[in-house]
């Protein structure tokens, strides 16, 4: 196992970058592990405190020196102590070197750290699980795996402070193999049933894409405290699954484990994803009923909440009750009127918000600016805001250069976003070349479209919704040749289109649906209530595009397969499973079709209903025959 570690050094590099992921906006938030909250749960790897020598003895004067290493505010009152310490002759108590090695690696002091461990005549396991956390701190993992290699040939002891944060390293390079060999380590010394270490382990696997081994690991653990829930309803919302996100979360509290204050947050984001309005409200009334402090980072995911699960005036009435707002807060409200289609009260909210004058926007604000200006179609508004970045000191990175080609993209000025494309200076990833040929599509530009699609296989050679994406550019070009290449490359290499799902909540149930779907219990009466609709909106005037099947059949073929779109069989079941008059919401996983929104836009002005749909993009209001994103999308 030794060997198959050294084996594995290489791959680790030291200027990775240990981060904690934050969703609220619709752009992911970073903050760093200084924050002094976290806004989504992330298990407790590395514990606060640095864990005792065993069988050693602690004299008054060796506890005055410790007190005296922990209340040291900078790495240069740290060396005065450590100048006294070796003065005095207290360097050789291992509680006061193992202290000073700790305080070091807090301050990211590594170099002192490892100089200090170095001239150690006596250490102990403690001295070794510091010196581990300290290089995983600053970002070097390979000294890290080698400090924990000489743990392991010198057969010293394993506790739940080093595994975990060895662990949390795999976790961060996204090395499931080392991971594995982690686990095993663990197995062997007996720390697999360890707390900390099983939830460092499902976070790594999950975190891996390895969801799978993650719930298996989980479900045979013994005993399940509130961290491994905690971790598991966060890697199974992480991994797309934010529906037994849900039924975790049901199940703990039948169990009777009460969540603390970062489980409610990891279920609010959860629950976000799941997009169920119904739930957001359920889960907000336990939140209220338990009486949890709703402080900024509870607040911001319950604005990010219920603007997600389609509630706008929920999230608003959340944003002004609270009595303390950060940067993100306002970020997360202005993200909210983007994808809802607002991007004026977007830019009115920023107003308020420089006006105040106390909190400078971050480079997340204007993520959710420009977001908010690339859903409306504001390119003049788009290119301020851009170019307002540097007089708040915010250097544009490759998130805003995306938004950027989104926007210029959206907008037909393809040569424009070309343009930029070749002359920004930052590495571009599968992201911005994905927006880039987004829009190729929109504006059926097949050879820009080609060129973009040749960086983004390259980037992402295993994404089946790139070789999707560049097979309708040339089906809607009638290039059929080309299309059956690019789905005969998928098959070769094991690739399979992601399924469209549509769900719609009914009598606070969720009912979900795919194309051409008879396994629901009235599936008879929702294709009779569909048929009978299409007739409806036909004789109003709607005509089915045809020009949204992406498959080489005839004409009258075209139509029937659009008929079955999992979106119609939704809206036709919301038809006759609510009241008349009532709003609907609908969520769909992947890009609304232009067949269906304008289906949808029919439907609302027939029906005199209300719809709601939130897509893989954004929210689209449907009301008396119009969509609030104003056919921009």
């Amino acid at each position: 196992m030794l060997r198959n570690l050294r084996g594995r050094f290489l791959p680790f590099s030291s200027n990775a970058t240990t981060k904690v992921r934050y969703s609220t906006c619709s752009a992911a938030i970073t903050l760093s592990d200084d924050s002094h909250e976290q806004s989504s749960y992330v298990p407790p790897t590395d514990h606060p405190n640095l864990p005792e020598s065993p069988n050693v003895s602690v004299s008054r004067d060796t506890r005055d020196y410790i007190s005296a290493i922990l209340t040291c505010k900078n790495v240069s009152e740290v060396g005065k102590i450590h100048a006294q310490a070796i003065v005095n002759g207290f360097l050789q108590d291992l509680t006061v070197a193992n202290k000073l090695l700790y305080i070091y690696s807090q301050f990211r002091a590594i170099a002192d750290a490892e100089t200090l461990f170095d001239e150690m005549s006596v250490k102990d396991p403690v001295s070794w699980s510091v010196m581990v956390g300290g290089f995983a701190k600053t970002n070097d993992f390979v000294n890290s795996l080698r400090v924990f290699r000489e743990i392991l040939r010198s057969s010293l002891n394993l506790d739940n402070y080093t595994l975990p944060i060895m662990i949390r390293v795999c976790r961060e390079k996204r090395d499931v193999v080392v991971g594995r060999l982690i686990h095993k380590v663990a197995l062997k010394s007996g720390m697999d049933s360890d707390c900390y270490v099983c939830a460092a382990l499902v976070d790594m696997y999950a975190k891996c894409g390895e969801i799978g081994d993650a719930c298996k690991l989980f479900d045979e653990m013994p005993k399940r405290d509130l961290v491994t829930w905690t971790v598991m309803i966060g890697a199974c919302a992480d991994s797309g699954k934010p529906d037994e996100s849900w039924v975790l979360f049901e199940r703990m509290r039948n169990e009777g484990i009460v969540p603390d204050r970062a489980a409610v947050v990891t279920i609010v984001n959860a629950c976000a994803k799941l997009g169920a309005l119904h739930k957001a409200v359920i889960l907000h009334d336990y939140i209220r009923l338990m009486n949890f402090p709703v402080g900024v980072i509870l607040g911001t995911a319950l604005i990010d909440m219920h603007a997600k699960c389609g509630n706008l005036d929920a999230a608003r009435e959340m944003f002004d009750s609270m009595k303390e707002r950060n940067v993100i807060s306002w970020s997360a409200m202005i993200a909210a009127y983007g994808y809802h289609g607002k991007a004026t009260m977007a830019l009115e909210l920023f107003d308020v918000m420089v006006g105040d004058g106390r909190l400078p926007p971050n480079e997340i604000t204007f993520v959710s600016l420009l977001n908010a200006c690339s859903h409306a179609g504001f390119v003049k508004e788009g290119l301020e805001i851009f170019d307002l970045m540097t007089k708040y000191g915010v250097r544009p990175n490759v998130k805003h250069y995306t938004c950027m080609i989104d926007l210029l993209g959206r907008a037909g000025r393809l040569t424009e976003a070309s343009e930029m494309i070749e002359t920004m200076s930052i590495q571009k990833d599968e992201t911005l070349w994905g927006s880039f040929l987004g829009a190729c599509r929109i504006h059926k530009n097949v050879e820009m479209a080609e060129k973009a699609a040749m960086f983004l296989l390259e980037l992402q050679p295993q994404n089946p919704g790139h070789y999707i994406l560049l097979s309708n550019i040339y089906a809607n070009d009638g290039k059929w040749e080309e299309v059956s290449k690019v789905r005969n490359l998928m098959n070769q290499r094991g690739l399979k289109k992601v399924p469209g799902y549509t769900w719609i909540e009914a009598n606070n149930r969720t009912h979900r649906f795919k194309v051409g779907d008879m396994t629901h219990p009235k599936s008879k009466e929702i294709y009779d209530a569909l048929r009978d609709l299409t007739e409806k909106l036909e004789e109003a005037g709607f005509v089915p595009d045809t020009n949204f099947v992406l498959h080489d059949v005839d004409e009258e073929v075209k139509v029937g397969m659009l008929s079955l779109h999992s979106e119609k069989l939704a809206l036709a079941f919301g038809l006759i499973a609510t009241p008349d008059g009532s709003l609907l919401r609908i969520t769909k996983n992947l890009r609304v079709c232009g067949d269906c929104h304008s289906f949808f836009k029919f439907a609302s002005l027939v029906t005199k209903r209300d719809i709601i749909v939130r897509d893989a993009n954004r929210f689209h209001f449907f009301k008396e025959g119009s969509c609030s994103c104003g056919d921009y999308w």
